[in-house]
């Protein structure tokens, strides 16, 4: 995202603390005005001290809006001030103060930068100008009195070297204020935005988190209700059709209903304390499955109705919990459909390949065609299992009837170079 520019904007606080501090400093104009009158500091030319009170207005009344329009501001108070010590207006100090104020206002809040430095530089060197011409005219005016040469080093040109050294020192600390301040403002409005982007990156990703809990739990729930539901259903409809003719075989198939039951029972409780656990998303990886079991699988699948072969082809090498434990649950889901979709007197056929490359399950079942997939949840379960081992799925329809589901995960070297 590009960077949007800074600008300075005074809230309802700061522009009450504006029109209080111009109140404070009108009051001391006034002051101000009445003792320097008193102490008569320009002599015989001093101007008349009603002109202070006009003095006083526009020296400190513009500082109310000095926030909001300080180029404006500046400009209006630098002017008052020229004016007043030009005529000899008997108050000096605090019009210093509101000079000082207008210039670093100027600083701190314009927020064309540009504009910004033209108005201090024009005040400063308007200052400066009026300074040096003053500085001559008195300088030749005391040198006439004094009978010397004009321009000669006296007393009162020493003075007016230091009057220039203070004004540089006055309007420079004006000026870099300013400037320090509006950079001041600028890094941390860098940094509150900053903040604001963590904060909102914070939330997307524990949205993040929660949303890939649900999805990791809605995903194991599906995998063992499913699974074990289907075994039940299949196994319940054999018994009630063969428990008048063959009552020891139906009991055989009650039987495993009940194992069946309990195994699902079992399941589910590991899957509530991994949900309890902290750090639960590890808990796949802990899990005792391994891909010898999915003999068992195998072999709970041809009891429950669909005979099921299985093979192993290479040699076995370690695979990670987490690998084994989602192809598993990959046998598991195509086992589940099969049963579910392909119809009396159908077959599967697993089988557990390991190579050079990785391990793959594949999941042959015959049956009913497929004339179109239509994807589940349980083809989103498997898709994202396959991809959270870093592998791939594969579902596609035969030709003969039934379905062909094959998984295949790449193992890293060492695993391989164990064999």
């Amino acid at each position: 995202m590009p960077a949007v520019p800074f600008t300075r904007t005074p809230d309802e606080r700061e522009r009450r603390s504006d029109l209080v501090l111009a109140l404070v400093l009108f009051v001391g104009a006034i002051l101000s005005a009445g003792l320097s009158s008193v102490a008569e500091i320009y002599g015989d030319q001093q101007a008349d001290l009603w002109t202070a009170l006009v003095y006083a207005v526009f020296a400190t009344g513009p500082l109310a809006f000095r926030r909001r329009w300080p180029g404006v501001v500046a400009v209006v108070v630098s002017l008052a001030y020229f004016t007043a010590v030009t005529v000899k207006v008997p108050e000096i100090y605090v019009g210093n103060i509101s000079m000082f104020i207008a210039l670093y206002s100027v600083g701190a809040w314009m927020n064309d930068r540009r504009r910004a430095v033209i108005i201090r530089v024009a005040i400063i060197v308007g200052m400066f100008a009026w300074l040096l011409v003053t500085m001559y005219f008195e300088a030749v005016t005391q040198a006439e009195e004094a009978d010397v040469a004009a321009g000669a080093f006296s007393p009162y040109i020493a003075f007016m070297l230091i009057q220039i050294l203070l004004n540089a020192l006055y309007f420079g600390g004006a000026y870099y204020f300013g400037e320090r301040s509006w950079s001041s403002a600028a890094q941390r409005s860098v940094l509150e935005q900053r903040t604001a982007d963590l904060e909102r990156e914070r939330e997307v990703t524990a949205a993040q988190a929660v949303a890939l809990d649900r999805v990791r739990i809605a995903r194991e729930l599906h995998d063992v209700v499913a699974h074990h539901v289907s075994v039940m259903g299949v196994q319940a409809g054999a018994a009630r059709l063969v428990i008048d003719r063959d009552p020891a075989h139906s009991a055989r198939i009650l039987e495993g209903i009940e194992h069946s039951a309990r195994d699902a029972i079992h399941e589910l409780h590991q899957l509530l304390e991994t949900l309890r656990t902290p750090g639960g998303e590890t808990a796949d990886a802990a899990s005792t499955l391994t891909l010898d079991d999915i003999a068992e699988l195998v072999a709970a699948s041809t009891e429950a109705g669909l005979p099921t072969a299985y093979t192993v082809v290479g040699e076995p090498v370690a695979v990670p919990s987490l690998v084994a434990v989602n192809l598993y649950r990959i046998a598991q889901e195509s086992l589940t459909n099969a049963r579910r979709h392909a119809g009396s007197g159908a077959t599967a056929d697993v089988r557990v390949r390991y190579d050079d490359d990785g391990v793959e399950v594949e999941v042959v079942n015959t049956g009913r065609a497929v004339a179109q997939l239509r994807p589940g949840l349980g083809q989103l379960g498997m898709r994202e299992r396959a991809t959270a081992s870093g592998g791939t799925l594969e579902v596609t329809a035969r030709p003969l009837g039934g379905l062909r589901v094959r998984a295949r995960v790449p193992l890293p070297a060492p695993a391989r170079s164990s064999r």
